[in-house]
C-alpha cells in the first residue's frame, strides 16, 4: 500500500484555492486571522431563536420553581433548592436538598442518575424531529439550538470520544438525536446551533455546586484529560453537524484549543456565529448572552437574551402557568429586546417522550400568530434613533427600523385615540398604517415634536400593536 504525503505549504494553498472558488476566506487558527470575521447578517437578521434543553433530566422533570437567576440574592439559598430542573444531578448531590429528599421518595436513594438514559430513550422511541421543526418554522423562528451535552455529561448523539470516568454506553445516547434534528431544522430552511456545556462536565467532577462563588468555577474540571475530552467532542461536533450556531456554557478549560476549534468551524461553516461564554478571545465573540434579562440601552454589539418560559430550561413537571411567562409579556419581551439591538433566543423543555407541554405550546402559537402579522417590524430590523418613548399618556412605546420606514409598537390601547410619536419627522410622501387582521391606513401629520397619528375605534390589542411609518427622514 503506497502512502502520500502532503507537505504542509502545498495544504494550504489547496485550501486557500478551493477558499477563492468558493469565495470565502480561510481561517487559521491565530488570533490575527480569526480576529478580522464580522457576525454574519443572517444572524443579525434574524431576532427569534428555539432553545432546546432535553435530556436525561427530561426523565425526573423536578426542580422547586422558587426564583429566576436575575432575582437572585442568596446564591446558597438558590442552588439548594435550584429551579433548573436541568440541573437535577447536581441538586441531587446537595445534602438536604428538597431534589435529593425527592429522588430518594421517588426512585430510592441509590437510584443512578445515568440509569435515567433507559427510560429516556424508551419513552422517545415514536419523537420525530419533523414534530417539532414544522412547529418552529410556523412559528417564525429563525434558528434552532439544541443541548447536546449538559452538565451531567451525557450526549445526545453517539459521541466516539472515550470518557476516562464512565463508559460509553452510560452517558452517549446511541440514537443520534442531534443529527435527526439538524437534518430537520435545515430541510425547513432555518439555521442549526449546537449547545456544548464546556465548562462543566460532572463526570470529571462530582463535587456539588452550593454556591456562585467560589463553588461553580473551582467545579469547572482543570485537568489535562478533560481538556482534551472537551476540545475531542468540539471538534466532534464541528465535523458532524458543521453548525450555524456554536453555543458554549460556563467557560471552556483555559488550556484548550480554542482558536483551532474555532477555525476549523469557521472554515467549514463561513456563516456560523459563537457566543461569549468561552471566558477567552472575547475579540472573537458574536453576541453576549444575557440570561433572564435585557440591556436597559440600545447595544452596539449584538446580544441575545436566553430564557425559558418558565424559571426553568429543562422541562419541570412543578411549573404551572403562575411560574411562565404570558403570552402578551413574551410578545412584548421580543419586541424590546429587538429594539435595542437584540435577539431572543426562547427555550422549550420537552418532556421525556418529546412532545412539548400545552402551557409552552399555547405560548409559542400566540407569538406565532403575532409573529405573522408584525413580523415585518422584527425580521431584518435594525435599532431606530431611541428603543422607546413615553406617549402623553405615560404609555411606552418601542422602535425599530428597516430602510426609511419605522415602527412603532403599541403594548396596549392608549387612552387617546390621537397619538404624538416624538422625534419623528415625516415627508410629504410618508404613511402610516396600522397592522392587524387588516391593514388600516392612519390619518398622519407632523407636529413641531414628532408626528400625529388618528388611530381607529375599537381597536384589538390583544396582543401589541404595529404601526408603520414609511419615509423617515
Amino acid at each position: 500500500m503506497h502512502k502520500f504525503f502532503i507537505p504542509v505549504a502545498l495544504l494550504f494553498f489547496i485550501l486557500r484555492l478551493s477558499a477563492q472558488v468558493a469565495n470565502e476566506p480561510v481561517y487559521l487558527s491565530t488570533l490575527e486571522s480569526l480576529s478580522q470575521r464580522k457576525t454574519p447578517e443572517w444572524y443579525s437578521d434574524a431576532k427569534f431563536g428555539i432553545f432546546i434543553h432535553w435530556g436525561l433530566y427530561s426523565v425526573p422533570a423536578w426542580a422547586t420553581p422558587t426564583i429566576t437567576p436575575d432575582k437572585v440574592t442568596d446564591w446558597k439559598a438558590f442552588y439548594k433548592s435550584n429551579p433548573y430542573a436541568e440541573w437535577y444531578l447536581n441538586s441531587l448531590w446537595i445534602k438536604g436538598s428538597p431534589t435529593q429528599a425527592h429522588h430518594e421518595k421517588v426512585y430510592g436513594r441509590s437510584y443512578d442518575y445515568y440509569n435515567f438514559k433507559d427510560t429516556l430513550l424508551q419513552k422517545s422511541a415514536k419523537w420525530n424531529a419533523d414534530s417539532w421543526t414544522d412547529l418552529f418554522a410556523k412559528i417564525g423562528a429563525r434558528y434552532v439550538v439544541f443541548t447536546t451535552k449538559h452538565m451531567d455529561g451525557f450526549t445526545m448523539y453517539p459521541s466516539n470520544i472515550p470518557n476516562p470516568f464512565m463508559p460509553n454506553g452510560k452517558i452517549n445516547s446511541p440514537r443520534d438525536f442531534t443529527g435527526e434534528l439538524c437534518q430537520s431544522v435545515r430541510a425547513k430552511g432555518m439555521k442549526f446551533g449546537v449547545y456544548y456545556s464546556g465548562g462543566l462536565d460532572q463526570t470529571f467532577n462530582q463535587s456539588p455546586i452550593t454556591n456562585l462563588w467560589p463553588d461553580l468555577f473551582e467545579s469547572m474540571p482543570k485537568s489535562v484529560a478533560y481538556t482534551a475530552y472537551a476540545d475531542c467532542q468540539a471538534h466532534e461536533l464541528i465535523h458532524r453537524y458543521k453548525p450555524d450556531i456554536f453555543w458554549n456554557d460556563v467557560n471552556y478549560p483555559k488550556n484548550g484549543d480554542l482558536l483551532g476549534i474555532f477555525s476549523e468551524l469557521f472554515n467549514l461553516n463561513p456563516q456560523a456565529v459563537i457566543n461569549d461564554r468561552w471566558n477567552q478571545y472575547p475579540e472573537m465573540y458574536n453576541f453576549t448572552t444575557p440570561e433572564y434579562s435585557v440591556f436597559k440601552t440600545i447595544q452596539i454589539k449584538k446580544w441575545e437574551t436566553c430564557r425559558g418560559m418558565g424559571y426553568s430550561f429543562g422541562y419541570n413537571q412543578v411549573e404551572d402557568d403562575r411560574q411562565l411567562i404570558s403570552s402578551g409579556d413574551l410578545i412584548n419581551l421580543l419586541i424590546d429586546i429587538v429594539s435595542k439591538n437584540g435577539n431572543l433566543l426562547l427555550n422549550i423543555g420537552p418532556k421525556a417522550d418529546g412532545t412539548i407541554p400545552e402551557n409552552q405550546l399555547k405560548r409559542l402559537t400566540d407569538l406565532g400568530e403575532w409573529l405573522a402579522v408584525n413580523g415585518e417590524g422584527i425580521y431584518g430590523t435594525h435599532p431606530w434613533t431611541s428603543a422607546s418613548a413615553k406617549l402623553e399618556d405615560s404609555t411606552e412605546v418601542r422602535f425599530t427600523q428597516k430602510n426609511n420606514d419605522l415602527y412603532v409598537f403599541l403594548p396596549g390601547q392608549p387612552k387617546s385615540k390621537i397619538i404624538t410619536i416624538p422625534l419623528c419627522k415625516i415627508g410629504p410622501y410618508s404613511k402610516a398604517v396600522l397592522f392587524g387582521n387588516k391593514v388600516v391606513t392612519l390619518k398622519v401629520k407632523p407636529v413641531n415634536d414628532g408626528v400625529e397619528i388618528i388611530l381607529p375605534e375599537n381597536l384589538d390589542f390583544k396582543f401589541a400593536g404595529m404601526i408603520k411609518i414609511t419615509n423617515v427622514l
